[in-house]
Parts: structure tokens; sequence; C-alpha cells
């Protein structure tokens, strides 16, 4: 298990009040053999003082401007030479120290070429306001609206190489579709972690206003269309709906 190497991407940009969080439940991990990447969009506050404290802890780090949050993450795939990929962005931390132990026997033992988990919305307090529960892979569920949680989303790196990077055509919906496409369209062999993997602030741009909502909704159908999901439209109103019973 600890022959595979996991490469830890995480994106940021100004995130001084959550970036140290962020490093430290990777720092914790007791799976050891893990690439970290950590690529900055030029952080004007006090982010790149906080990385450069872990720089021991850092296999890579790039500081420059980027076109958004997916092209920053591309950066970091390229830069990648682990045998899987995972992305833990500033606003995210691990939900205890075995997470990527977990993730990586998932890999070894199930013969896996993607994985992923659970994942817990917190507020300021650290309170769970809303449970993201997945559960296992059928194509089916697309259809109705499923998705698994990206923060828990990892695969082989070279599926990148044969299906191609995040899409930024697609906006807020880039990682949706990247799901869609690696899992949806192609026949891999998908695993699932029945565990809290990941725990990750409340809030989004994508739902900052009923404009961004709107676009969100309109690259989520675009992203649909893309990938041949059946019944477009109802997958569009199923998955707010998923969202909602997630905070009960």
């Amino acid at each position: 298990m600890q022959d595979l190497k996991i490469s830890l991407i995480t994106v940021c940009y100004n995130a001084d009040a959550t970036i140290r969080r962020c490093i430290e439940s990777v720092v914790s991990q007791n799976f050891k053999n893990i690439e970290y990447i950590i690529v900055d969009g030029a952080s004007t506050d006090k982010t790149i003082g906080i990385i450069d404290k872990y720089k021991d802890h850092t296999s890579i780090f790039l500081s420059e401007r980027d076109k958004g949050i997916y092209d920053a993450m591309n950066k970091g795939i390229q830069l990648a030479n682990g045998d899987i990929v995972g992305m833990l962005n500033a606003d995210d931390f691990f939900a205890n120290d075995s997470v990527l132990s977990d993730v990586a026997k998932a890999f070894s033992q199930q013969k896996a070429d993607i994985v992923y988990g659970n994942l817990d919305y917190i507020n300021s307090s650290r309170k769970t306001v809303r449970k993201w529960r997945s559960d296992k892979y059928k194509p089916f569920r697309f259809n109705w609206g499923w998705m698994p949680p990206h923060p828990t989303f990892y695969c082989k790196r070279d599926l990148f190489d044969k299906y191609g990077f995040y899409s930024t055509e697609y906006g807020s919906a880039a990682d949706y579709e990247l799901m869609l496409r690696f899992m949806y369209r192609n026949s891999l062999h998908v695993t699932f972690i029945n565990k809290v993997l990941v725990k990750m602030n409340i809030g989004g741009k994508s739902n900052e206003s009923y404009l961004n909502r709107l676009k969100s909704l309109y690259f989520d159908f675009k992203a649909m269309r893309k990938n041949e999901v059946l019944f477009p439209i109802f997958t569009l109103i199923a998955k707010p709906i998923r969202k909602i019973i997630q905070y009960l």
C-alpha cells in the first residue's frame, strides 16, 4: 500500500484564515508516501508566509496568477508524479489522520481507478451543518441527480492523460463535468469508502447570489448534455433536491 504515491494538490488564493488548518491535516496523515503540491494564485495576504513555514512538508510550491480554481488544479495535475491524484483545497481539511491510508488501501486492495467517500460541511464554529452521504457507485445514479463529493474524489493520474483535464468552459461545474466524463462515460472501476473523508466550510461562489445559482444550473445542464446524461431536465431538478436533503 505504501508503494502507491498519492499526489495531493491544494489550490489557494488569499486563504490565510484556513490554509494552516488544511496543511496541518495533511502533515498529520499516517500515510507518508505523499507528493504534496500547493498551487497559489499569487496571494497578497499572509498565505504565502504560512505556506513557507511548512516547506519541509511540501514537495512542490507554485505561486503565480491563474485563470481560476480549475486552471490552478490543472497546473497541479501537470506537475503531479504520483500514481493517484486528489484535491484538498484551502477551505477543506481531512476528517482524521487515516484518510489517505484508507484511500490508498481502496486503490490497492480493490484495484480501483477512482475512489470517493463522504463529506461534512461545517460552519465557523466547526459544527456540522450539512452531511453529504454518498453510496456505492452505479451509473444510473447520475440520472437521478447524484454525484460524489468532489473534495473526496481520487483517481489514477493516467486518467487525466486518457480522458482530459478540468475543462474551464463549464465554470463552477467543471468538477461535475470531469466526474461525469470519467465515471459515467467510461467503464472504470469505482470504489466507495463509507466514511467521512473531508470537512469543508459551508458556502461557495456558486451560491452567493441568484445569478450565480442560475449560472451554476446552466453549467450543470451543459455538462449533462456533453456527457449524454439521460433526462437532463429531470436530473437538473433532482440535483438541488438532493442538496436540501443533506441538511436534514
